[in-house]
């Protein structure tokens, strides 16, 4: 009786262990990566891409490396065409091409990398550099520099796996990091508010029926809804209000990115339906940061 209790006891304990295990996956968030060349200022990403065939070898064997060691990647040529047929329709010369193809990739890190391959007569090497953004806001996540050491070989390939493996075991753990502190702690956006000129209204205007003036009910607002009651208030004028700093959550409830935009409507509607105001999206309305005038 007392062995057939203890074998129950187990099962029921690895029962329980299993399920906290399982609900710990779920729990976590794996960030998706896109692989981009890098370009200096004023340089298309297209051509880059095209007429260096070290930046192709480079961006193939990064992806890679994230591949094997499980890690979400979108494709970047699959995103680079896409957004060339969308510029195409839209007949739009003035398109940011690199800025498009990170937003349509819907990617939650950007990588950029920059590979230089030499040949000397001691022997050919290649070096490389990688640079991890936040694709939203640009925020600079990680970044290191490996080298694969001289060879006597014209194999490009193995010469890049051994400068990647050089360097990205540190790199992803430093990516790691601070990805999960945007998980743990929200993604950082803009918020500004202004006035029409013709408006009736001021960030010092009385509204509603407890003497509250405008701006506090903006604050108490932000608090409200502000991830984890994080945000930051830089200034506050008579026709403007300006917060340099809002948390959102990296998803929503149904696993989706967290819109930026979704702040912007749910503030404009809590200002319509609880005090009357009239409010229309600003010129800033896209993933980093909001802007809302008050008419």
């Amino acid at each position: 009786m007392k062995k057939k209790n203890i074998i129950l006891l187990l099962i029921s304990l690895t029962l329980i262990s299993k399920g906290f295990t399982q609900e710990k996956k779920v729990q976590q968030v794996q960030p998706s990566i896109m692989v981009m060349p890098w370009t200096k200022e004023g340089q298309d990403i297209r051509t880059v891409y095209e007429n260096d065939f070290n930046v192709r070898i480079a961006i193939t064997k990064v992806k890679e490396a994230f591949d094997k060691r499980g890690f979400t990647t979108k494709d970047f040529v699959t995103k680079l065409k896409q957004a060339l047929k969308e510029i195409s329709l839209q007949k739009d010369d003035k398109t940011d091409l690199a800025k498009m193809v990170g937003q349509m990739s819907g990617a939650d890190i950007i990588v950029l990398v920059d590979m230089k391959y030499n040949k000397t007569s001691s022997g050919s090497y290649v070096k490389l550099s990688l640079l991890a953004n936040d694709r939203v806001t640009g925020e600079a996540l990680a970044n290191t520099t490996g080298d694969s050491g001289k060879f006597y070989t014209d194999d490009v390939d193995r010469l890049a796996e051994k400068a990647i493996e050089s360097c990205v075991e540190g790199f992803l753990d430093t990516l790691n990091a601070k990805f999960s502190d945007i998980v743990e702690n929200g993604r950082t956006i803009r918020i500004t508010i202004t006035f029409d000129n013709n408006s009736d209204y001021d960030m010092y205007s009385e509204i509603g029926n407890d003497g509250d003036v405008l701006s506090d009910i903006i604050d108490d607002w932000l608090s409200d809804n502000a991830y984890k009651n994080n945000y930051h208030v830089e200034n506050i004028t008579e026709t403007a209000m300006f917060v340099d700093v809002f948390k959102i959550p990296l998803r929503d409830e149904r696993g989706r990115n967290y819109k930026a935009r979704k702040v912007a409507r749910d503030l404009r509607k809590f200002l319509k339906k609880n005090y009357g105001l009239n409010v229309q999206y600003g010129k800033e309305n896209n993933e980093t940061g909001v802007s809302l005038r008050i008419l």
